[in-house]
């Protein structure tokens, strides 16, 4: 049986989530994603942290950050997607 958790419950544990990145799977990021889109939570500033089509998380061994004039430009090593962030 599912319990259900309130707003502030769940944004409780979606930072939590986020101070623990480096252990997590893209199966466990695309679940807090979709418990934050259930209860109306934006990620804003945790959107940079990992990568909108594979769900793989930014660090140094799979991913390329690179800045040009304006923007940072990170890309994903393992779908080479390719995000671009204004600074």
């Amino acid at each position: 049986m599912k319990t259900d958790l309130s707003k502030t419950e769940s944004q409780k544990k979606i930072r939590d989530f986020f101070l623990e990145l480096k252990d997590k799977t893209p199966k466990e990021i695309k679940k807090i994603k979709r418990l934050a889109m259930h209860y109306h939570i934006s990620l804003n500033k945790y959107k940079k942290l990992y990568c909108k089509k594979c769900f793989s998380v930014f660090n140094s061994k799979n991913s390329e950050i690179r800045i040009k004039k304006e923007f940072k430009i990170v890309r994903c090593k393992e779908c080479w997607n390719i995000k671009r962030y204004k600074t």
